[in-house]
């Protein structure tokens, strides 16, 4: 008798099991196949190591009366648990769109928080698969409520334990807030959006007719918000690129960045970076070529390539070690910094430092953006962001000063002045308040207006003036630079002094927190 009732209640595990794994049906799960989607479960088997998932609430049920029917949907459309990427331990929710749409309900809300709650008791990385119709509409306030213990955790976790969201489909209106609190938002392009208001709202407020993608798409938020960081232009290749993050990041705040040997030599030289910098200090030049020179094997994982593109903000390793790189870049509006490159720059160069990754500064910035659109847009404000991040970051901190470093710029660009551990010089490189003409024209304006030729005199002027001043050997002499190096030996300096602040301690002062200028 003990055995028929143990089979019987063997066999109703199994098939609530498997009624819950059967997610919305054959016929939800081919609609959305056919949008270029996977399963929620599908998404889950690629981003994990192989059968290293294990699932939270399979049963878990909403309130079922609170859906205008009687029927109990088994993991209320999420699937929560932990499994491991190359080795090491993540949690992972991913949304169910066959279930209720995915929509977010009080039961659904539960397991999220549970998986994050023990994301940072365990110490491990938060990944969420976000493709949902938003808030359960059904259940009123619960929904919402639902949505705020969410938020809540996200602040709580916030450089404690890396956090990545993923948007795989619709993400709108406080759906939103979650991911945009997350360290790192991944997009698909042409099947995720995100936005607070949808587009049919916008059309009955502001009367403009606009599609969902030109609203909220993933171009738009690559390229011109500034929300999403990284685009794939498919679910498969979205979930590779989140293994690869994860590859340079340490589990916790607690824990240093995990070590890679790609047995590239540490003291390799690259003769070519002698030539790299040109004779004429107005001619551009394209900084990845120095990156994926020093960077081991050459690789480099850009974050944000298409928003704000005259800075370069990523990750690589040197020396086996994960490093993060903030670099101007001369061959996009000379490298300027302005309020988007402040924004991205100040908030990559915080993360790195939250989690104990040694930041290096790769300089070739002739100032701040000029104009009264970037006045008004709050260049003052945007700019102190990232000398404010850079200032308070205590990992190691090093640049290399490749061609301008002017005024403002070249202190807020992790100079010595902000206590910057280690600042090398290209022999490129003119560190000034200001460039040779601007400051010529200052200095000597009234002689230049009195010559009969003007032209000849400003550039001879001109000419002094950068002999004298526009190069690194009068910082040097000051201490503000630490050495002047020879390009070709750059990445072998990096190397070493890396491994020297390797034990770095730096006292913080006794307060709860800043009041960085947001």
């Amino acid at each position: 008798m003990m055995d028929i009732q143990y089979n019987r209640t063997i066999k109703t595990l199994e098939r609530l099991r498997a009624e819950s794994t059967a997610a919305g049906g054959p016929e939800k799960i081919s609609r959305q196949h056919s949008q270029g989607k996977l399963t929620a479960r599908e998404r889950i088997d690629l981003l994990l190591d192989e059968g290293s998932f294990e699932e939270f609430d399979v049963l878990k049920t909403g309130r079922g009366s609170s859906l205008g029917d009687d029927r109990l949907y088994l993991g209320d459309g999420v699937i929560t648990g932990h499994g491991n990427i190359d080795g090491r331990e993540v949690f992972v929710f991913s949304q169910d769109f066959t279930v209720i749409g995915g929509s977010l309900g009080e039961a659904h809300s539960q397991k999220i928080c549970k998986v994050m709650d023990m994301a940072v008791k365990v110490g491990a990385p938060i990944i969420g698969l976000n493709d949902s119709g938003g808030a359960r509409i059904q259940e009123g306030v619960d929904a919402l409520a639902a949505y705020g213990e969410i938020f809540h955790r996200n602040v709580r976790a916030s450089g404690v334990v890396p956090q990545i969201s993923c948007i795989m489909g619709p993400c709108a209106g406080g759906a939103v807030y979650s991911p945009s609190i997350t360290d790192f938002v991944f997009m698909v392009q042409e099947s995720s959006c995100m936005f607070v208001t949808g587009p049919n709202v916008v059309k009955t407020v502001t009367h403009q007719d606009i599609t969902a993608e030109a609203l909220g798409g993933a171009g738009i938020h690559a390229r011109k918000s500034g929300v999403a960081h990284f685009t794939a232009p498919n679910d498969i290749l979205c979930l590779r690129e989140i293994r690869r993050l994860i590859s340079y990041l340490p589990s916790n705040n607690r824990q240093g960045p995990p070590i890679l040997d790609l047995r590239d030599p540490a003291d390799r030289i690259d003769p070519a970076l002698d030539y790299l910098v040109p004779d004429n200090p107005s001619q551009a030049y394209d900084m990845n070529v120095l990156i994926h020179s020093i960077l081991d094997g050459a690789e480099f994982m850009e974050v944000h390539p298409d928003f704000a593109r005259n800075i370069i903000c990523g990750f690589g390793r040197m020396g086996g070690q994960s490093v993060g790189l903030v670099a101007n870049q001369p061959a996009v509006l000379a490298g300027v910094l302005d309020t988007e490159a402040s924004f991205k720059a100040g908030r990559f160069v915080r993360f790195c430092d939250a989690f104990n990754i040694p930041l290096i500064a790769l300089v070739d910035v002739p100032g701040f953006m000029p104009g009264p659109d970037q006045e008004h847009g709050g260049i003052i404000r945007h700019g102190a962001k990232l000398l404010y991040a850079f200032t308070e970051a205590t990992v190691p901190r090093i640049s290399v000063i490749v061609r301008k470093a002017y005024g403002g710029a070249y202190l807020v660009m992790n100079s010595k002045h902000i206590h910057c551990d280690v600042n090398y010089a290209w022999p490129t490189a003119e560190i000034a308040v200001m460039g040779p003409k601007g400051a010529t024209e200052v200095i000597h304006r009234k002689e230049i207006q009195a010559a009969s030729d003007p032209k000849a005199v400003l550039n001879e002027k001109m000419d002094e003036y950068r002999r004298t001043f526009a190069n690194p050997f009068l910082a040097a002499q000051r201490g503000y630079i630490d050495d002047v190096i020879f390009p070709r030996d750059t990445r072998h300096r990096l190397i070493r002094t890396l491994q020297v602040l390797d034990g770095k301690t730096a006292d913080r002062p006794d307060r709860k927190h800043g009041n960085i200028p947001l």
